[in-house]
């Protein structure tokens, strides 16, 4: 429509990462402007946002596992889709504003990224709390696909490109082509279940109950996925479930791989899944182009050389693999006029 383009012209409209761990907003033509948790702090027993709604990303995070009794931190997405509606609105809405200031003269057209394995009630939802929080047209880019145009991959060529990308919630395993999924799949093993992996070792191990915030700093300090250099160690801090009063161990790196395999080797299985369902050409090109990871998860050590040993291709870390998909959501912003007609958006649903 010529009058979508004329306002358009007049909009800041953004590519948004909804993401499980953090959100990330890129505004076309600008690059990545927003970069927070996905964590929303509430009055307990209420939907309502603690600082007149401004208790979101950062300031959110800090509280997580440290709230008194009238206070909760919630992140309102669970596996990468929407949990709590209402909170997912409010967080979206703050996003919006901050990005596009409050005396916006126009609502703006937002492209957000979802997993491809969503059911159509949890799209509706990303619609519905989208279209509440103020964008005047909203259009849904599968996952896999926008980590592909940020990585820069020839997906709309007629050639194979691979992407898994490890999120916070799920891992996307896909093999494109001629600008479409070719196969694919989506598995809620991803980031977060590392960070539980590593909290269920601690209390099995040294009866020490840790909090997320701990596991995830234990998984990026000294985890991986296979022996890298030298083995290190670390110091935890955390409470002791026998006594209940606070302790500190040491733990080494090796422990913490020895922890991680569970969810390691369900993302491999993902990734081997898919590629026994390729159609032999595509499998032929894979030969030559290899595999790229992306999202926060792949920055696991040792995780590249892993999928490699699993698979025998190539396996290539994206460029900034924390900012592929909110990278990829902004060019496709960029082309929209050339492409929409292969989303979905909210005047079709």
């Amino acid at each position: 429509m010529w009058y979508e383009r004329f306002l358009g012209a007049f909009s800041v409209d953004m590519g948004i990462d909804l993401g499980t761990c953090n959100t990330l907003v890129a505004v076309r033509g600008q690059g990545i402007v927003l970069n927070e948790p996905s964590v929303v702090a509430v009055k307990k027993g209420t939907n309502q946002v603690l600082k007149n709604g401004q208790a979101v990303g950062w300031v959110a995070k800090e509280m997580l596992g440290k709230t008194p009794g009238s206070i909760t931190a919630i992140r309102p997405l669970k596996d990468g889709v929407i949990s709590d509606f209402e909170i997912t609105e409010a967080m979206l809405n703050y996003f919006i504003t901050k990005v596009t200031g409050r005396a916006r003269f126009l609502a703006p057209r937002v492209v957000i990224s979802i997993p491809s394995g969503i059911t159509a009630v949890e799209k509706r939802a990303v619609f519905d709390s989208a279209e509440r929080a103020g964008a005047r047209r909203t259009y849904l880019l599968e996952e896999p696909i926008a980590a592909a145009i940020g990585a820069g991959l020839p997906f709309a060529e007629p050639t194979a490109s691979m992407i898994v990308d490890i999120g916070g919630g799920t891992t996307e395993v896909a093999i494109m082509s001629l600008a479409d999924i070719a196969t694919c799949e989506s598995v809620r093993v991803a980031g977060d279940d590392m960070d539980e992996a590593i909290m269920s070792y601690m209390k099995r191990t040294y009866n020490l109950m840790i909090g997320e915030q701990t596991a995830e700093r234990i998984k990026i300090q000294i985890g991986s996925a296979s022996p890298v250099g030298e083995e290190s160690e670390m110091e935890v801090r955390g409470r002791d479930m026998v006594s209940g009063l606070p302790r500190k161990t040491g733990i080494t790196s090796g422990e913490i791989r020895d922890a991680l395999q569970e969810p390691v080797t369900a993302i491999i299985e993902a990734v081997t899944r898919t590629l026994e369902r390729a159609e032999p050409e595509l499998s032929a090109d894979l030969v030559e182009n290899g595999i790229t990871l992306a999202g926060g998860g792949s920055l696991l050590r040792g995780l590249p050389a892993r999928v490699q040993q699993a698979t025998g291709l190539e396996v290539t870390l994206a460029e900034d693999p924390l900012t592929c998909v909110a990278r990829g959501t902004a060019i496709y912003l960029e082309n929209i006029e050339l492409w929409k007609d292969t989303l979905e958006n909210n005047l079709e649903t």
